[in-house]
C-alpha cells in the first residue's frame, strides 16, 4: 500500500508557474494537487487525454472550450480530450483542486 501526505509532497516544475504536486504516477493514471494563489491562473493548454477536476479547498473558475463556470469545495468537473481549458483563482483565498488525468499522458500539454 503507498500512501502519499499531498501536503508534503514536492512540488513538480511545470509550464503554469503555479505550485503542482503530482500525487500518483502510473501507466493508467496521473494524479496532481494544484494549488492557485489569489490572481493566479494555469495558462490555456490542450492536454492529450480525458481529465477531471475536484475541488479540495476555496473557490476557482474553470474555463473548458471557452465555457466558464465557478466551482468550490466538493465539485467534480470534466475535461475531454484535446479541448481547451484553464484553472483560474479570481477569489481572495487560496483554491486547491486535484487534477487526475487517465490514461496517464504520453504526450505532452500544449499550451496555447
Amino acid at each position: 500500500m503507498k500512501i502519499v501526505n499531498a501536503l508534503a509532497a514536492a512540488e513538480s516544475p511545470n509550464p503554469h508557474s503555479v505550485s503542482a504536486r503530482e500525487l500518483l504516477s502510473t501507466e493508467n493514471a496521473q494524479v496532481v494537487m494544484v494549488t492557485l494563489q489569489p490572481g493566479e491562473a494555469l495558462k490555456l493548454h490542450i492536454t492529450p487525454v480525458d481529465a477531471f477536476f475536484y475541488a479540495l479547498e476555496g473557490e476557482g473558475v474553470v474555463e473548458i472550450g471557452g465555457e466558464r463556470q465557478t466551482m468550490s469545495r466538493d465539485m467534480l468537473v470534466e475535461s475531454p480530450i484535446r479541448v481547451p481549458h484553464r484553472l483560474l483563482n479570481e477569489s481572495e483565498g487560496v483554491f486547491r483542486c486535484l487534477v487526475a488525468k487517465t490514461p496517464r499522458p504520453t504526450e505532452s500539454t500544449r499550451l496555447l
